[in-house]
């Protein structure tokens, strides 16, 4: 464990007496915080044991929960094909206290996160050879020549196709070179960039004009039907439960999907 964490955390808690509040009092102190921050990166890694460091974890779920809501706690469990016990013991922990359960490509960091997420699929539908039939590709969170070094010959090759590639990075990776465009969102914005570009499509197809194509597409293979509702919080508006029709005034099936998927572009 990271060394100026664990002396923080020793003096809190053996002063306290409560680790809930041993975890609050660092967290909400700048000075303390900052701290342990600016320590990352640096080494000064000491051992500590499992007792020690599992009861910071659970004091950390606690305080978060208290003071900020359940969905403010994000996590993720190994890949269901590494171990489905390690998987479904970690998601269903996340479920029960009401966090936030992200892909568990997160695990890998090189692979496609939105496609599970927005598809439902486990990983590529199309193998690599596959980029070849494609007009225009987005390289996003992935430095094929690296983490994906036997596909990488498919993407060069594509560009004698005339398909445009667009890479969007914020360093200049090693990908970066076979794009025609370059995006270098600042690092940590990277949600912002796809949220802006999000808008703009359902702004484009959806609200300003609708697509019939594009809607039918939206309910047919994505989640964008499955919105949900907001409640309010003192500490602001959190999510509750899915938006169904009788939400929204409808009781037909059809009028559930269309309405839904209307408002999915409004918001």
């Amino acid at each position: 464990m990271r060394g100026a964490l664990l002396t923080l955390w020793r003096e809190a808690r053996q002063r306290l007496g409560d680790p809930v509040a041993a975890w609050a009092e660092i967290t909400g102190d700048p000075e303390k915080a900052r701290a342990y921050k600016q320590a990352r990166g640096k080494g000064g890694l000491v051992r500590a044991d499992w007792d020690e460091v599992t009861e910071l974890i659970a004091a950390a779920h606690v305080h978060t929960v208290k003071a900020y809501g359940p969905d403010r706690v994000a996590g993720f469990s190994p890949i269901p094909a590494m171990s489905m016990a390690s998987y479904a013991a970690g998601s269903r922990f996340l479920s029960l206290i009401g966090g936030t359960l992200l892909s568990f490509y997160d695990w890998y960091a090189d692979l496609p996160v939105a496609s599970p997420q927005v598809f439902g699929d486990q990983t590529d539908v199309p193998e690599a050879a596959d980029w070849w039939n494609a007009g225009y590709l987005v390289m996003w969170g992935s430095n094929i020549p690296v983490t994906r070094t036997p596909d990488a010959h498919f993407l060069t090759e594509t560009r004698y196709n005339g398909t445009k590639v667009v890479a969007v990075s914020p360093d200049y990776a090693d990908n970066v070179k076979f794009a025609d465009e370059w995006l270098a969102p600042h690092p940590g914005t990277d949600g912002a960039l796809a949220m802006a570009m999000g808008h703009v499509i359902l702004r484009e197809f959806l609200v300003d004009r609708t697509v019939p194509y594009f809607e039918d597409y939206l309910r047919k293979y994505t989640d964008a039907p499955f919105l949900v509702t907001l409640r309010a919080h003192e500490h602001g508006l959190v999510p509750d439960g899915f938006l169904t029709a009788a939400d929204l005034g409808h009781r037909t099936e059809h009028a559930e999907s269309k309405t839904v998927l209307v408002d999915a572009g409004s918001r």
